[in-house]
């Protein structure tokens, strides 16, 4: 037992060094400012998580950026909802788990809190937020990013949506809201997912409740700036 964990930390660690390797030419500049982005345009906001070079990973400058907006939108009464998506082929992968295991490495423990503080305060105010919040789930949909989602009003999933909570691979629990939204789901699908961090496609997400909503358009979600 103690080698299968050992290995599976191993090679979930590999993975993730590699998604952060990983560019496509499509990527914008990766930088502090442009990590996340935002279109609106009328009564409407869309967040759009922008590093698609790591599949959007979250990240504690985006976790406060997106405090930062949402905070704002909810108290603009020019804003009647706001919405969130993920440039290049994921919505979300999840926090930024390389980022938080060089923290650790480094011994910058304050570091370490402050990216959960942040990226939890956000998902805490997704979940009680008073403007309508749609979610499209175009790509990627894992472990943080199904956290900064599915609390949310409408979540829009696609051909191109793979949702998992893989935590369990690393000797975590179910993060980020999962243990309260799976423990929800009919008969004992939650805990399978929970346990074995299984994936699901969109049509999967929307039969067991997980998605609102599916685009049938060419297996891909709505793209470009959201209509009032």
């Amino acid at each position: 037992m103690r080698r299968l964990k050992i290995s599976n930390i191993s090679r979930y660690f590999n993975d993730l060094r590699a998604l952060s390797q990983h560019r496509t030419s499509s990527s914008l500049t990766d930088d502090l400012c442009n990590q996340v982005l935002v279109e609106g345009k009328a009564n409407s906001r869309m967040a759009i998580l922008n590093r698609p070079s790591a599949l959007n990973a979250l990240n504690t400058n985006m976790g406060a950026k997106l405090n930062k907006l949402f905070k704002a939108w909810e108290n603009d009464p020019n804003i009647g909802f706001v919405s969130m998506k993920g440039s290049g082929r994921a919505f979300c992968a999840g926090g930024d788990i390389v980022s938080l295991y060089h923290f650790m490495n480094q011994g910058k423990l304050e570091e370490c809190k402050d990216f959960f503080r942040t990226l939890y305060s956000f998902i805490y105010l997704l979940g009680t937020h008073l403007k309508p919040h749609v979610a499209i789930l175009n790509g990627v949909t894992m472990g943080g990013g199904a956290g900064v989602s599915i609390p949310g009003t409408f979540r829009v999933a696609c051909g191109k949506t793979v949702f998992a909570t893989p935590e369990t691979l690393i000797g975590f629990h179910p993060d980020a809201g999962a243990s309260f939204y799976l423990s929800h789901l009919p008969g004992h699908l939650g805990e399978f997912l929970a346990l074995t961090g299984a994936k699901l496609n969109g049509a999967e997400m929307m039969a067991c409740g997980l998605a609102t909503h599916y685009s049938v358009s060419e297996g891909h979600c709505t793209k470009g700036t959201i209509s009032p």
